[in-house]
Order: C-alpha cells, then structure tokens, then sequence
C-alpha cells in the first residue's frame, strides 16, 4: 500500500507540469503564430535554453537571459510582451516583433525587476493583463441583469419595532 501511495505521490507532479505546460502552449499559440513556435517558447523560456521562431522563411533564434523559469514566471513574461505589443497596435507579430518585445521583458527581469515593476514600465497593469486572459473572464457589463427585487410599493410595511426598556442600573 505503502509503495502504491509513493509512486502516486511521485507521478502526480508529472501529470500537474504536463498540464500546466499544454495549458501554456495552448494559450500563447495565436501570439507566437503556430504551435511549434508557441511550445519552443514555452519550453526555451522553462528552461532557459535557445527559442526559434518561424513564420514562413524568416527565422529568430534569441536565449533568455533569464535561465530556468517557473510556469508561472514564463506565463508572466509572455502575458507582459503580447500587451506591450498589442498596445502597439500589434495583434500577430512576427518572429523578430515578439523577440524584441519578450526580450525587453526578460532583460528587465533578469536585471532584478518584479514582474509588476515590469509590468508598470510597459504602461500596464500585471492584473489587468492576466484577467484579460481568462476567457472566462465576463466583463461586468456583459454580465446578464440580475432580476429585479421587488418594488417596495408592493411590500407589506413592516411594524415598528417596540421599544426597549432601559435597564437599571
């Protein structure tokens, strides 16, 4: 039983990255262009290794110059560059467009920046970017109305409340 518990207990990391890493791929595929570009950047910028990113015969090849990195962090850093550039204007970039932006992203951090400190550089809010994110994510007035309370009009009137004896003291 024990040996049972153990190997699960192992595995379950695994199956958690994998998701988390698909889950990453999936979201920053329209920015990086194709699929095979957004899993190089996911996976370069986790392990601090070469990223190459093709769109048709033009090709970048850039390190980040921040090493090893959390999903969290490589999520941060892709979340920043794709609103420094659609603040631009630039809603599909090119290989070199996304490299310069992540790149500027990546020196700031690799210089000691935190990731709001980045954030506030490139003229944005870091919670703003990550809710913008979430498709689930319903703006409050494209919420549907909550219906309506009834009119006091049509409530009965409550009675007063009586009064409380004041005590001795």
């Amino acid at each position: 039983m024990k040996r049972i518990l153990l190997v699960l207990l192992l595995a379950w990391p695994l199956a958690v990255l994998a998701q988390s890493e698909s889950q990453l791929i999936e979201r920053y595929t329209a920015l990086a262009g194709s699929k095979q570009n957004a899993t190089s950047l996911v996976n370069g910028l986790r392990d601090g290794k070469e990223v190459k990113l093709t769109k048709g015969t033009a090709t970048e090849t850039f390190t980040p110059p921040t090493g090893k990195m959390g999903y969290g962090n490589v999520d941060h850093a892709l979340a920043l560059a794709a609103a420094s550039l659609e603040k631009k204007g630039i809603t599909q970039p090119t290989p070199a467009q996304l490299e310069a932006s992540l790149m500027d992203v990546l020196k700031m951090r690799a210089d000691g920046m935190g990731w709001g400190q980045i954030a506030q550089a490139r003229g944005v809010k870091l919670g703003d970017v990550k809710r913008a994110e979430k498709p689930e994510h319903v703006a409050k007035a494209d919420r549907p109305n909550k219906p309506e309370k009834p009119e006091r009009a049509n409530r009965p009137e409550k009675p007063e409340r009586p009064q409380r004896p004041e005590k001795p003291r």
